[in-house]
């Protein structure tokens, strides 16, 4: 069975997700394909989904908080009931305009479930006008709009025909400036073409059967499933010579064969460990930026190899 394909759109408030989301379902409709959507709400009432209540779509939505933080559980939960209950081809997830990719990523890969689906990219809408008159925000707001388009793999640039020619040129240099790598488009209304999107076709490059990566445009993800128990103190050097552009790692470990394993979570380089009660896989998932994830499962192949080794000669 091929992996559910995840889209997560991004961008400011009011800079034309939801009616990108509109275009894409109307496209999943005329190809026949099982479409889910998620829609985040920082309020308590949803504004948008609408948009997706439709007989063949199934909606899920996130109200009350971000996705990226307050209610990250939550968005877990429904990620999981949606791939076992509706076992959809496709899964758009509209994020709030507060969202960070780097969050948004995190709160989705569980290392429970990360194996069933493809992030096929991150598509940002720019509101070009907002952009051009980004310097009345506040520092906090500059700075979310600059990390939501270096993070992207397509970058929409909305209200073109309120922009002069010059306008868009500027915008499109500094945009590209910030992220040379994303295909970046001026455009009304969201209005490109679908075959462009789906071109966001990210390869899973599976090298053994008990790992994958993701090779992406920025972010990358990886996600490494351990055959058994490591040394903590190996973990622990591991962790110190990793790379400053990982910012993210999550999952399940076992330090001894007869026990638990520990929840582990790593953000910008603060590790932190919780005993669980019950096993879970040992997925380790992680998020980084121009990572040679290779280097990062050979290291951690001869951790378990290692481990093992200690083991056998006691």
């Amino acid at each position: 069975m091929n992996n559910t394909e995840i889209y997560i759109l991004s961008g400011f408030l009011g800079s034309g997700k939801t009616t990108l989301l509109k275009q894409l379902l109307e496209n999943e409709r005329s190809r026949g394909r099982k479409t889910a959507v998620m829609m985040n709400e920082l309020g308590k009432v949803s504004i948008d989904s609408e948009v997706a209540r439709e007989e063949d779509v199934a909606l899920k939505e996130l109200l009350g908080g971000c996705i990226c933080c307050s209610i990250q559980d939550k968005l877990e939960a429904q990620l999981q009931g949606l791939l076992v209950n509706e076992k959809p081809e496709v899964v758009y997830i509209e994020t709030t305009g507060a969202a960070h990719p780097v969050e948004v990523l995190d709160a989705i890969l569980s290392p429970l479930f990360a194996d069933q689906f493809t992030i096929k990219g991150i598509v940002t809408t720019v509101d070009g006008l907002r952009w051009r008159d980004r310097k009345v925000l506040s520092p906090q707001l500059q700075q979310l709009l600059l990390e939501q388009v270096r993070h992207a793999d397509f970058i929409l640039i909305n209200k073109m025909d309120e922009l002069s020619e010059s306008e868009q040129s500027k915008i499109i240099f500094e945009i590209q400036g910030i992220n040379s790598v994303a295909r970046c488009l001026l455009t009304n209304y969201s209005q490109v073409s679908i075959d462009e999107l789906r071109k966001l076709s990210l390869s899973f490059d599976k090298q053994t059967s008990s790992t994958f990566s993701k090779t992406a445009l920025n972010l990358t993800t990886f996600v490494y499933q351990f055959k058994g128990p490591i040394s903590h103190s190996g973990f622990e050097d591991f962790l110190k010579d990793l790379p400053e552009k990982i910012y993210r790692i999550k999952g399940y470990l076992k330090f001894d064969p007869s026990s638990k394993p520990y929840l582990f979570q790593y953000s910008y380089g603060m590790p932190f460990y919780m005993k669980e009660e019950m096993n879970l896989p040992l997925n380790l998932v992680f998020i980084g930026e121009n990572i040679q994830w290779s280097d990062i499962e050979e290291k951690l192949e001869k951790l378990e190899n290692d481990f093992k080794s200690q083991k056998e000669n006691e």
